[in-house]
Protein backbone atom coordinates (compact mmCIF):
# COMPACT_ATOMS: atom_id res chain seq x y z
CA UNK A 1 0.00 0.00 0.00
CA UNK A 2 0.84 3.43 -0.38
CA UNK A 3 2.70 6.17 2.41
CA UNK A 4 0.15 8.18 3.72
CA UNK A 5 0.85 11.15 3.58
CA UNK A 6 -0.45 14.59 5.09
CA UNK A 7 -0.60 17.41 2.49
CA UNK A 8 1.27 19.88 5.24
CA UNK A 9 4.31 17.36 5.38
CA UNK A 10 7.42 18.65 3.91
CA UNK A 11 9.05 15.67 2.23
CA UNK A 12 12.73 15.57 0.60
CA UNK A 13 13.13 13.93 -2.50
CA UNK A 14 15.58 11.96 -1.60
CA UNK A 15 13.76 10.63 1.47
CA UNK A 16 12.55 6.98 0.66
CA UNK A 17 9.42 6.41 2.70
CA UNK A 18 7.74 2.32 2.68
CA UNK A 19 4.75 1.11 2.24
CA UNK A 20 1.85 2.09 4.56
CA UNK A 21 4.14 4.39 6.29
CA UNK A 22 1.94 7.41 8.03
CA UNK A 23 3.16 10.63 8.15
CA UNK A 24 1.46 13.31 10.44
CA UNK A 25 0.61 17.09 9.89
CA UNK A 26 3.50 19.50 9.19
CA UNK A 27 6.46 16.96 9.77
CA UNK A 28 10.01 17.60 8.17
CA UNK A 29 11.72 14.41 6.35
CA UNK A 30 14.77 15.26 5.02
CA UNK A 31 17.75 14.03 2.52
CA UNK A 32 18.69 10.98 2.78
CA UNK A 33 16.44 9.47 4.98
CA UNK A 34 15.03 6.24 4.79
CA UNK A 35 11.56 4.94 6.65
CA UNK A 36 10.85 1.54 7.20
CA UNK A 37 7.48 -0.39 6.04
CA UNK A 38 4.52 0.88 8.46
CA UNK A 39 6.07 3.00 10.74
CA UNK A 40 4.47 5.81 11.92
CA UNK A 41 5.52 9.35 11.95
CA UNK A 42 3.58 11.85 14.29
CA UNK A 43 2.98 15.48 13.56
CA UNK A 44 5.50 18.32 13.93
CA UNK A 45 8.55 15.42 14.07
CA UNK A 46 11.93 16.42 11.81
CA UNK A 47 13.94 14.00 10.91
CA UNK A 48 16.38 16.13 9.80
CA UNK A 49 18.96 13.98 7.69
CA UNK A 50 20.94 10.74 7.38
CA UNK A 51 18.40 8.53 10.01
CA UNK A 52 17.58 5.11 8.86
CA UNK A 53 14.53 4.11 10.63
CA UNK A 54 13.38 0.29 11.14
CA UNK A 55 9.65 -0.85 9.60
CA UNK A 56 6.85 -0.09 12.30
CA UNK A 57 8.61 2.34 14.20
CA UNK A 58 6.04 5.09 15.85
CA UNK A 59 7.49 8.67 16.47
CA UNK A 60 5.57 10.99 18.51
CA UNK A 61 4.38 14.60 18.25
CA UNK A 62 7.53 16.80 17.76
CA UNK A 63 10.09 14.06 18.21
CA UNK A 64 13.82 15.25 16.77
CA UNK A 65 16.02 13.07 15.10
CA UNK A 66 19.21 13.35 12.98
CA UNK A 67 20.53 16.59 14.07
CA UNK A 68 23.65 17.30 14.26
CA UNK A 69 25.88 16.08 17.04
CA UNK A 70 26.52 18.81 20.38
CA UNK A 71 29.90 18.09 20.20
CA UNK A 72 32.11 21.00 19.54
CA UNK A 73 34.53 18.91 17.73
CA UNK A 74 32.67 17.93 15.16
CA UNK A 75 33.27 19.16 11.78
CA UNK A 76 30.03 18.43 9.61
CA UNK A 77 31.26 15.13 8.74
CA UNK A 78 29.04 12.57 6.97
CA UNK A 79 27.10 10.30 9.96
CA UNK A 80 23.95 8.85 10.80
CA UNK A 81 21.72 7.28 12.77
CA UNK A 82 20.11 4.27 13.23
CA UNK A 83 16.94 2.70 14.38
CA UNK A 84 15.88 -0.60 14.73
CA UNK A 85 12.42 -2.50 14.13
CA UNK A 86 9.97 -1.79 15.91
CA UNK A 87 11.35 1.02 18.49
CA UNK A 88 8.61 3.49 19.62
CA UNK A 89 10.05 6.92 20.63
CA UNK A 90 7.79 9.57 22.40
CA UNK A 91 6.61 13.19 22.47
CA UNK A 92 9.86 16.05 21.91
CA UNK A 93 12.46 12.87 22.17
CA UNK A 94 15.86 14.01 20.65
CA UNK A 95 18.30 12.02 18.95
CA UNK A 96 21.78 13.12 17.49
CA UNK A 97 23.80 11.62 14.64
CA UNK A 98 27.02 10.52 15.33
CA UNK A 99 30.25 12.75 15.58
CA UNK A 100 32.98 10.83 13.85
CA UNK A 101 33.19 10.33 9.89
CA UNK A 102 30.41 7.28 8.69
CA UNK A 103 29.15 6.32 12.33
CA UNK A 104 26.38 5.90 13.44
CA UNK A 105 24.03 6.68 16.83
CA UNK A 106 22.26 3.33 17.30
CA UNK A 107 19.22 2.46 18.78
CA UNK A 108 18.43 -1.27 18.76
CA UNK A 109 14.86 -2.90 17.98
CA UNK A 110 11.98 -3.05 19.79
CA UNK A 111 13.32 -0.04 22.23
CA UNK A 112 10.83 2.46 24.29
CA UNK A 113 12.42 6.04 24.28
CA UNK A 114 9.79 8.46 26.42
CA UNK A 115 9.08 11.61 26.07
CA UNK A 116 11.58 14.74 26.22
CA UNK A 117 14.74 11.77 26.64
CA UNK A 118 17.73 12.80 24.83
CA UNK A 119 19.87 10.39 23.35
CA UNK A 120 23.44 12.01 22.37
CA UNK A 121 25.70 11.68 19.43
CA UNK A 122 27.58 8.40 19.45
CA UNK A 123 25.19 6.38 21.43
CA UNK A 124 24.49 2.96 21.23
CA UNK A 125 21.18 0.91 22.75
CA UNK A 126 20.46 -2.40 22.13
CA UNK A 127 18.03 -4.43 21.59
CA UNK A 128 14.96 -4.06 24.37
CA UNK A 129 15.70 -1.18 26.01
CA UNK A 130 13.92 1.66 27.74
CA UNK A 131 14.65 5.36 28.76
CA UNK A 132 11.92 6.60 30.95
CA UNK A 133 10.66 10.28 30.76
CA UNK A 134 13.82 12.95 30.26
CA UNK A 135 16.59 10.50 31.04
CA UNK A 136 19.34 12.56 29.47
CA UNK A 137 22.39 10.48 27.81
CA UNK A 138 25.60 12.21 26.84
CA UNK A 139 27.77 11.31 24.47
CA UNK A 140 29.51 7.42 23.72
CA UNK A 141 26.98 6.08 26.28
CA UNK A 142 26.23 2.42 25.73
CA UNK A 143 23.27 0.61 27.15
CA UNK A 144 23.01 -2.56 26.51
CA UNK A 145 20.07 -5.39 25.62
CA UNK A 146 16.93 -5.33 28.01
CA UNK A 147 18.10 -2.39 30.59
CA UNK A 148 15.87 -0.06 32.31
CA UNK A 149 16.98 3.69 33.29
CA UNK A 150 14.62 5.66 35.61
CA UNK A 151 12.85 9.18 34.90
CA UNK A 152 15.21 12.10 35.54
CA UNK A 153 18.48 10.49 35.17
CA UNK A 154 21.47 11.87 33.56
CA UNK A 155 23.86 9.63 32.40
CA UNK A 156 27.56 10.46 31.76
CA UNK A 157 28.68 10.16 28.73
CA UNK A 158 31.07 7.02 27.15
CA UNK A 159 29.37 5.60 30.54
CA UNK A 160 28.30 1.88 30.11
CA UNK A 161 24.78 0.22 31.41
CA UNK A 162 25.17 -3.61 31.61
CA UNK A 163 21.96 -5.93 30.13
CA UNK A 164 19.28 -6.41 32.17
CA UNK A 165 20.35 -3.28 34.44
CA UNK A 166 17.86 -1.33 36.37
CA UNK A 167 19.05 2.67 37.06
CA UNK A 168 16.63 3.91 39.41
CA UNK A 169 14.75 7.45 38.34
CA UNK A 170 16.74 10.95 38.80
CA UNK A 171 20.01 8.85 38.81
CA UNK A 172 23.28 10.80 38.25
CA UNK A 173 25.47 7.99 36.65
CA UNK A 174 29.15 8.44 36.49
CA UNK A 175 30.67 5.51 36.57
CA UNK A 176 29.61 1.92 34.39
CA UNK A 177 26.20 -0.04 35.75
CA UNK A 178 27.09 -3.94 36.35
CA UNK A 179 25.12 -6.09 34.43
CA UNK A 180 21.58 -7.54 36.24
CA UNK A 181 22.24 -4.59 38.89
CA UNK A 182 19.50 -2.68 40.77
CA UNK A 183 21.32 0.66 41.40
CA UNK A 184 20.05 4.20 42.09
CA UNK A 185 21.06 8.05 43.66
CA UNK A 186 22.92 10.88 43.21
CA UNK A 187 25.52 9.93 44.05
CA UNK A 188 24.65 6.32 42.88
CA UNK A 189 24.40 3.40 44.92
CA UNK A 190 24.41 -0.49 43.96
CA UNK A 191 21.44 -2.17 45.47
CA UNK A 192 22.15 -5.29 44.62
CA UNK A 193 20.71 -7.62 41.83
CA UNK A 194 17.82 -6.54 39.59
CA UNK A 195 16.30 -10.04 41.13
CA UNK A 196 12.82 -8.82 39.37
CA UNK A 197 13.78 -7.86 36.51
CA UNK A 198 15.42 -11.48 35.94
CA UNK A 199 12.11 -13.19 37.07
CA UNK A 200 10.04 -11.41 34.84
CA UNK A 201 13.05 -11.99 32.22
CA UNK A 202 12.27 -16.25 32.77
CA UNK A 203 16.06 -16.48 34.06
CA UNK A 204 16.10 -20.35 35.36
CA UNK A 205 16.48 -20.49 39.27
CA UNK A 206 19.99 -21.59 38.30
CA UNK A 207 20.86 -18.48 36.53
CA UNK A 208 19.15 -16.28 38.66
CA UNK A 209 21.59 -18.39 41.93
CA UNK A 210 24.79 -17.77 40.29
CA UNK A 211 24.41 -13.92 39.55
CA UNK A 212 23.76 -13.82 42.98
CA UNK A 213 26.52 -15.52 44.13
CA UNK A 214 28.95 -13.50 42.01
CA UNK A 215 27.45 -10.34 43.42
CA UNK A 216 27.83 -11.48 47.06
CA UNK A 217 31.93 -12.09 46.16
CA UNK A 218 32.50 -9.02 43.97
CA UNK A 219 30.20 -6.25 46.40
CA UNK A 220 29.62 -8.01 49.30
CA UNK A 221 33.04 -9.98 50.58
CA UNK A 222 35.91 -8.95 51.96
CA UNK A 223 37.57 -9.72 48.84
CA UNK A 224 39.64 -7.46 46.34
CA UNK A 225 37.40 -7.09 43.12
CA UNK A 226 40.59 -8.62 41.31
CA UNK A 227 40.63 -11.59 43.53
CA UNK A 228 36.70 -11.59 43.29
CA UNK A 229 36.68 -11.82 39.85
CA UNK A 230 39.36 -14.46 40.00
CA UNK A 231 37.47 -16.82 42.21
CA UNK A 232 34.32 -16.60 39.79
CA UNK A 233 36.38 -17.37 36.67
CA UNK A 234 37.22 -20.74 38.96
CA UNK A 235 33.87 -21.76 40.32
CA UNK A 236 31.28 -20.69 37.99
CA UNK A 237 33.15 -21.55 34.53
CA UNK A 238 30.05 -22.42 32.91
CA UNK A 239 27.59 -19.55 33.46
CA UNK A 240 26.81 -17.44 30.61
CA UNK A 241 25.56 -14.62 32.99
CA UNK A 242 28.76 -14.80 35.34
CA UNK A 243 31.11 -14.91 32.43
CA UNK A 244 28.79 -11.53 31.37
CA UNK A 245 29.83 -9.96 34.45
CA UNK A 246 33.38 -10.87 34.16
CA UNK A 247 33.31 -9.37 30.21
CA UNK A 248 31.79 -6.39 31.24
CA UNK A 249 34.54 -5.89 34.14
CA UNK A 250 37.55 -6.01 31.73
CA UNK A 251 36.06 -3.70 29.15
CA UNK A 252 35.32 -0.97 31.31
CA UNK A 253 37.07 2.43 31.14
CA UNK A 254 35.64 4.37 33.88
CA UNK A 255 35.30 1.67 36.31
CA UNK A 256 32.38 -0.30 37.23
CA UNK A 257 29.99 1.10 40.19
CA UNK A 258 30.61 -1.02 43.14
Amino acid sequence: MTPRIHPSAVIDPGAAIGGEVEIGPYAVIGPAVTIGDRSVIGPHAVLERNVVLGPRCRLGPGVVIGTDPQDLKYDGAETWVEIGEGTRIREYATVNRASRPSARTRIGRDCFVMSYAHVGHDCVLEDDVTLANGVQLGGFVTVEAHASIGGASAVHQFTRIGTRAFVGGGSSVRQDVPPFARAAGNPMRLYGVNTVGLRRAGLTPEARLAIQRAFRLLFNSELSTTDALDRLRTEEPDSPEVRRLLDFFARSDRGVLV
